[in-house]
């Protein structure tokens, strides 16, 4: 890593791509100042499901990124990846709470775990 004085520059390297600590940064802020957020792609169709779901269920303010429209969603994806350890979309966002994919927000609901999440946010009634 280079840089001049004062510059101070943290890669995190996940496989061949970088998350910055810029992107970490709107990550952040994207999660902390929505109460259900989806990172997702326009023609995934796990995405699309996870968002019928929540939908289905009542949630109203639900923040959608979708990642192959926004720019800079590889870099997005890439600060996801370092800060969930998840590789894939959708990932999924309760009150802060990193839910998972698909399978996992699936599973939730099923387990009848998901629905109090929400609740507990005032996500849906």
């Amino acid at each position: 890593m280079e840089g001049g004085k004062g510059c101070v520059r943290r890669e995190l390297w996940m496989g061949n791509r970088v998350s910055s600590p810029e992107m970490e940064a709107e990550i952040a802020k994207i999660i902390a100042e929505n109460v259900v957020v989806v990172f997702s792609k326009t023609y995934c169709g796990f995405c699309k499901a996870v968002k019928k779901l929540l939908k289905d269920l009542g949630v109203k303010d639900m923040m959608v990124v979708e990642l192959d429209v926004v720019a800079k969603g590889s870099e997005m994806q890439n600060a996801l990846r370092a800060k969930t350890g998840q590789s894939t979309v959708p990932s999924v966002w309760i009150g802060g709470e990193f839910i998972g994919g698909s399978d996992d927000t699936s599973k939730l609901h099923r387990s009848g775990g998901l629905v109090p999440k929400l609740q507990a946010v005032n996500a849906v009634a």
